[in-house]
């Protein structure tokens, strides 16, 4: 993605008008204006959180999680999505197979809400949702990883992929591409958009490579492409 294209995703998404269960979901995502005093003003773990990795909740929407679920298709093994909000896509994973699937999310309002939305499909006991700084999260025995994140965030987070994703892991980032591997795969337009990345031994550990699987989701075309 270029930074004309990263700069115009960052315009769309703050102009969106959200509908009625998006204004829910915000109002959950931001805890309202206690929940604002408190987690700036009271919790002391949020604040060691620098605020360059301070990632606005924004929740997936229907194609985007069903972009992340097809770039995912036939795989197995545990699933952790990182930023999970209010746990749509470790609800869909689950759905389709992924399990454990797991979500970290640091707002106790979205925690709360993902439990809630389990509950109510009645996965309450098969799905996990924990408060936990996803930065302190071990990634050593996940299969599949799901990102949500900002464009700001995501040069770091390559470094904790690549430093303890195991060999045949995959990597899905939806909205924005890692800034330096290159995908295997890449699904929708826009805002829909998400990139998939797989860890090979070939090159650098976590460094993403084509993959034979990558063939079964073909690469969309380039809007900016003549």
């Amino acid at each position: 993605m270029e930074q004309d294209d990263a700069d115009d995703a960052l315009t769309e998404l703050r102009e969106r008008r959200p509908g009625p269960s998006e204004l829910l979901q915000v109002a959950a995502g931001t805890g309202l204006a206690a929940y604002a005093v408190w987690a700036l003003l009271l919790q002391p773990g949020f604040r060691r959180v620098p605020l360059r990795l301070q990632v606005p909740y924004v929740g997936a929407s229907v194609r985007q999680v069903e972009h992340v679920l097809s770039l995912l298709r036939g795989r197995s093994g545990k699933l952790v999505d990182l930023g999970s909000g209010d746990g749509r896509i470790v609800l869909a994973a689950h759905r389709r197979g992924l399990r454990p699937a797991v979500g970290y999310e640091l707002n106790p309002w979205l925690v709360g809400l993902a439990r809630f939305y389990a509950w109510r499909a009645g996965c309450a006991g098969s799905v996990c949702y924990h408060r936990k700084d996803l930065w302190k999260v071990s990634l050593r025995d996940c299969h599949n990883v799901s990102v949500f994140l900002a464009p700001s965030v995501l040069p770091l987070l390559e470094g904790k992929l690549q430093a303890e994703l195991p060999e045949g892991a995959r990597v899905v980032s939806g909205r924005f591409p890692l800034p330096t591997w290159q995908p295997v795969a890449v699904v929708g337009e826009g805002l829909d958009r998400v990139w998939a990345y797989d860890i090979h031994s070939g090159g650098p550990a976590g460094q993403a490579a084509p993959a034979p699987s990558s063939a079964l989701v073909p690469r969309a075309p380039d809007p900016q492409a003549g």
